[in-house]
C-alpha cells in the first residue's frame, strides 16, 4: 500500500554539477566580484566612521528632536531618547553603530535600485505580470538561502551581508513604488497631459508626488525588511547585534540574548517610529 503515500516518480537532479557550475563561474570572474566586495566594504565602513564620529549625546539629542517633531509629542522624543539610551547603557553602542551600518548600506542601495525598478514596472502592464512571479519569489524565499551564492561570490563578510540584504529587502519599496503610481487618478493625469506635460514631467511633478504615501510605506518596510536579516547575517560574518546574538546562542547564554536581540528590537522600533512620523509629516505637508 505504500504506492498511495509515496509519490511514484523523481527526477535525478545533478546537484554537483550545478554546484560546480557556480564555484567555477565565481572562480572565473573572482575579480569583478572582488571589486563589488572591495566597494561594498569600503561603503559600510564609511557609514559606521561616519557614526562612530558622531558623539552619543549628539545622536540621543538627535533621536529626541526627530520623535518629538515627528509625532509633534514631547513624551514620544522623550521615550525614544531613553530607548537609545538603554542601549548604550548596556555596552553595546558599538555594535548598534556596526548593524546600523549594514543596514543602512543595504536600505540605500535597496532604494537606488528599487525606485527605479518600481517606477518602470508601473508603466507597463506586461512588465508588471512578468517581474510578479520574480518579486514573490524573492519574498517568499527562505533568507537563510540568499546567504549561500552571497557568500560564494563575494566571501564572508559585510559585503555577503550587504547583498543578502539588498536583495531581500528590496520587494517592498519595488511593489508599492508601483503600486503607489498605479493608483494615480487617472483624472489627474489626464489633465497633466492635455497641458503639454511630458512623460519626465508628469512622473516628477503629478505621480511621484501623488504616489508619495505609498512610496513612503514601501521606504518603511522596505527598512524593517533589513532590520529583519540583521540576525540571519551574522551566520556569514557580519558584525554587530546580530553577532552577539549568534555568539549567545552557540553558549546558550541567555542574558547575553536577551540583551543584544532587545537592542535589535530597540533599534527596529526606533527605526520604524522615526521614519513614519517624518513620512507623516511630509505627507500632512504636501496636504496642505
Amino acid at each position: 500500500m505504500d504506492w498511495l503515500f509515496n509519490f511514484p516518480f523523481t527526477i535525478s537532479v545533478d546537484t554537483n554539477a550545478i554546484d560546480n557550475a557556480v564555484r567555477g563561474f565565481a572562480a572565473s570572474h573572482s575579480a569583478f566580484f572582488d571589486g563589488i566586495k572591495s566597494g561594498l566594504t569600503g561603503f559600510v565602513g564609511a557609514i559606521n566612521w561616519i557614526l562612530g564620529y558622531i558623539p552619543w549625546f549628539v545622536l540621543i539629542a538627535l533621536v529626541f528632536f526627530l520623535g518629538w517633531k515627528g509625532h509633534k509629542s514631547l513624551r514620544s522624543g522623550i521615550t525614544y531618547a531613553a530607548l537609545l539610551c538603554v542601549i548604550g547603557m548596556l555596552g553595546l553602542w558599538d555594535l548598534m553603530n556596526l548593524t546600523l551600518s549594514i543596514v543602512l548600506a543595504g536600505v540605500i542601495i535597496a532604494l537606488v535600485l528599487g525606485l527605479p525598478v518600481g517606477v518602470l514596472l508601473s508603466g507597463s502592464d506586461r512588465a508588471n505580470r512578468t517581474a510578479r512571479p520574480l518579486l514573490d519569489m524573492m519574498q517568499t524565499m527562505p533568507v537563510f538561502v540568499y546567504l549561500i551564492p552571497a557568500v560564494i561570490f563575494f566571501g564572508m563578510g559585510s559585503a555577503s551581508a550587504v547583498i543578502a540584504t539588498v536583495i531581500y529587502a528590496m520587494v517592498p519599496v519595488i511593489r508599492l513604488t508601483s503600486l503607489g503610481i498605479r493608483q494615480v487618478n487617472a483624472e489627474v493625469v489626464e489633465a497633466a497631459r492635455s497641458f503639454g506635460s511630458t512623460k519626465l514631467q508628469m512622473l516628477l511633478k503629478v505621480q511621484m508626488p501623488q504616489a508619495l504615501p505609498t512610496i513612503m510605506a514601501g521606504i518603511n518596510q522596505t527598512m524593517m525588511m533589513a532590520m529583519s536579516m540583521v540576525v540571519t547575517c551574522s551566520m556569514i560574518g557580519a558584525r554587530g547585534l546580530g553577532n552577539e546574538v549568534l555568539i549567545a546562542v552557540n553558549r546558550v547564554e541567555i542574558s547575553r540574548g536577551f540583551m543584544a536581540g532587545g537592542s535589535v528590537v530597540i533599534l527596529a522600533i526606533l527605526l520604524d517610529r522615526l521614519t513614519q512620523g517624518w513620512f507623516s509629516n511630509r505627507k500632512e505637508s504636501g496636504d496642505e
